[in-house]
């Protein structure tokens, strides 16, 4: 292995029309020297190559893909950009070949239906014919092979025989099938868009511009020349363009689009906001933390990004067989065309021959994955759960057991008051007023718990002096004229001296936590609990959130071993954690999902990013990857079973070339189409 760090690029491709296409240029680039690993996907129109810098240029990708006969745009190659071009074309396709097709039922006028024929084959038809010569220079077949040749064919034949002058002429075969191919091609390139919707709707998030502080005044700022340190300010109704932390004012952001959590966040000073996200309400002030690629709307593009251009296990199959199928489908249709010639006319052999080049082109069988990996990873993104990769959409489906941190995944992660109680004499206002007032300044979890519990019931907190903090022992201050002191751990209070009663601190279960874990058992799966706390306190905080399977005294470095156990056990294990010092754990798991809630998230840490902190994420991932799937694998068993079925009907005679390219052009929309239900 070398030792050479490699980098990535992302290439958008145009002129790809099947998996022939993607699998050639793919075959190329991975023989490149230099290249480490090449990805063609048919479905985003991008290749994507991790080389080393150090052996290869862009340039020679570049270079490689257009010698095969393909264009590298300088912006992404996005279905719906073709669209206009096909539509153009089906119209002119569809003017012409109407005549044709009522003159070719009445056998008459040969020359009439050659003259509107050619303009069918040689400006509609003309992208097919292109691509297959570009295939033919490079020894190889592909989609528009079979196409080209199938109507050429029909076409040379009946120009002969026109030309002869006689009467047994196919021109009407050649002008439908072209102009059903291009519906099928308009069709397929519209439903492609929608399919990639979501990640334009991730890109359309950030705002052009950035209202930036620049020497006292604000200036209207391109976001792309906003620095980390800027100062912006945000008007309610506008979309905040960068992350950063409010330095001053307040209100109410909608991150829904980053977290699929509808409720809107309260911001005020010190605490984060993150680009793409709608402020509601009131005005602020903001300091830049990240800018460009560093935010977080553009990792979790990148994400998406990767994501959509990557391939499942299960659709290695469909990649070997596309890579054959079509010089198969050539020598099936010579042996028919052969077999033919001894029971009939050579005009009908050469139509038996054509249907069989047109029903069998492969390109449903191309689409089937990454048209639901699109679809699925967007649906995904949309509801703020980040997934890697066709790899762990298919492992989603195949989980059988899922382990639960408990910290920050079935708990809140930080300390909550859950009882006060006074002592005699004393009241739980009074009590909590002075130990939150004690606890003003203080930076411990626990006092921040105190002083957040304060303010939830409304109480007005006292100035405190003479504060002083004793590091594992608690606080001392002066509060209202009495001395005040809070122990550590735990909060007893004692006010001048004498026991005023205790505060109870725990961290508390998160009120969606039963909800999700009755979802995932439901499911189907062995759901445990795993944390550091003692067994006693680990259980009775497992039943409130209705587990029966605990691992309890677990250390932070003895989590992934945890979890190779239930592996060694024949178990498929999800981890779920936060997706920081759960690291290990994650990665030894057969699946991987990191926690959090966008700030400061490590994306980078599981297999599924789950944006939101709410665990109800965790069982929507697994069964959007369970739904994904199973739509995958109806996509392939259609596109095999029309492949399979169509190729001997089509070769017996019993389907005519019109009849087998409108079946071709609805079987590439209907996988399309089937992969949309995600949505």
């Amino acid at each position: 292995m070398s030792l050479a760090a490699s980098e990535r690029v992302d290439l958008p491709v145009s002129g790809m029309t099947c998996a022939a296409c993607a699998r050639t240029i793919e075959r190329t680039l991975a023989s490149t020297a230099g290249v480490e690993r090449a990805r063609v996907n048919l479905a985003t129109n991008t290749a994507t190559i991790e080389y080393q810098a150090s052996r290869v240029r862009v340039a020679d990708f570049i270079a490689a893909i257009e010698d095969l006969g393909y264009g590298v745009p300088k912006t992404a190659a996005r279905p719906e950009a073709a669209e206009p071009g096909y539509r153009r074309r089906l119209l002119a396709a569809i003017v012409f070949a109407t005549p044709v097709l009522a003159l070719g039922m009445s056998h008459r006028w040969p020359w009439l239906q050659l003259a509107l024929t050619t303009p069918v084959v040689f400006y509609c038809g003309a992208p097919f014919y292109a691509a297959a010569w570009r295939a033919l220079r490079h020894f190889s077949a592909n989609m528009n092979s079979l196409i080209a040749l199938g109507t050429g064919a029909a076409f040379l034949y009946s120009l002969w025989e026109t030309v002869r002058g006689g009467h047994e002429v196919y021109f009407e075969a050649a002008a439908v099938i072209i102009a059903l191919i291009l519906l099928g091609r308009t069709l397929e390139a519209r439903a492609r868009s929608q399919a990639g919707a979501a990640i334009r709707r991730l890109m359309d998030l950030q705002p052009p511009t950035a209202r930036v502080i620049r020497e006292g005044v604000e200036v209207e700022t391109p976001v792309e020349d906003v620095r980390p340190g800027d100062v912006v300010v945000v008007r309610p109704g506008e979309r905040i363009p960068v992350d950063g932390t409010v330095l001053s004012g307040e209100s109410a952001v909608d991150e829904s689009m980053l977290t699929g959590e509808s409720m809107p966040v309260d911001k005020q000073a010190g605490t984060a906001v993150f680009a793409g996200t709608i402020n509601l309400s009131g005005s602020f002030r903001f300091e830049v933390k990240k800018a460009g690629r560093g935010t977080v709307l553009q990792r979790m593009i990148e994400m998406v990004q990767q994501a959509q251009g990557s391939r499942a296990p299960v659709a290695r199959l469909a990649d070997v067989v596309s890579g054959y199928f079509t010089v198969g489908v050539l020598l099936a249709a010579l042996a028919t065309f052969a077999v033919w010639l001894f029971f009939a006319p050579v005009g009908a052999a050469l139509v038996n021959a054509v249907a069989v080049l047109i029903v069998a082109c492969p390109c449903a069988l191309g689409l089937a994955t990454p048209t639901a990996i699109m679809v699925g990873t967007g649906r995904g993104a949309e509801r703020g759960i980040l997934i890697k990769g066709g790899e762990a959409l298919e492992m989603a489906c195949r989980i059988d057991t899922i382990v639960l941190d408990k910290t920050g995944t079935i708990t809140r992660g930080k300390p909550r008051v859950t009882g006060v109680f006074p002592a005699p004499g004393r009241t739980e206002s009074e009590l909590l007023r002075l130990a939150a007032s004690a606890e003003r300044y203080s930076e411990h979890p626990l006092g921040k718990a105190i002083v957040e519990a304060a303010a939830e019931r409304g109480i007005a907190l006292e100035e405190a002096t003479e504060f002083s903090a004793l590091a594992g022992h608690g606080v001392r201050a002066r509060v209202a004229g009495h001395e005040v002191a809070i122990g550590r751990p735990g909060a007893s209070v004692a006010i001048d001296g004498a026991p005023a009663g205790a505060i109870e601190i725990a961290d508390t279960i998160k009120p969606e936590a039963a909800a999700a874990v009755r979802r995932l058992r439901e499911a189907g799966l062995e759901v445990w609990m795993m944390t550091g706390d003692k067994r006693e306190v680990a259980e009775a905080m497992a039943r409130e959130a209705g587990i029966d399977r605990v691992l309890a005294e677990v250390l932070p470095d003895q989590k992934a071993a945890e979890v190779k156990k239930l592996q060694a056990a024949g178990k498929r294990v999800a981890m779920v954690g936060d997706g920081i010092n759960d690291a290990p754990a994650l990665a030894q798991a057969d699946l991987g999902l990191a926690m959090g809630s966008g700030a400061g998230i490590a994306m980078e840490a599981g297999d599924i990013t789950l944006m939101r902190d709410d665990p109800t994420g965790v069982a929507e991932a697994l069964e959007l990857g369970r739904r994904t799937m199973r739509i995958i694998r109806q996509n392939l068993f259609w596109a095999f079973a029309y492949n399979t079925l169509g190729i001997p009907i089509a070769a017996l005679g019993l389907l005519s070339p019109m009849v087998a390219s409108a079946a071709m052009a609805l079987s590439s929309v209907t996988v399309v189409t089937n992969s949309l239900r995600l949505r």
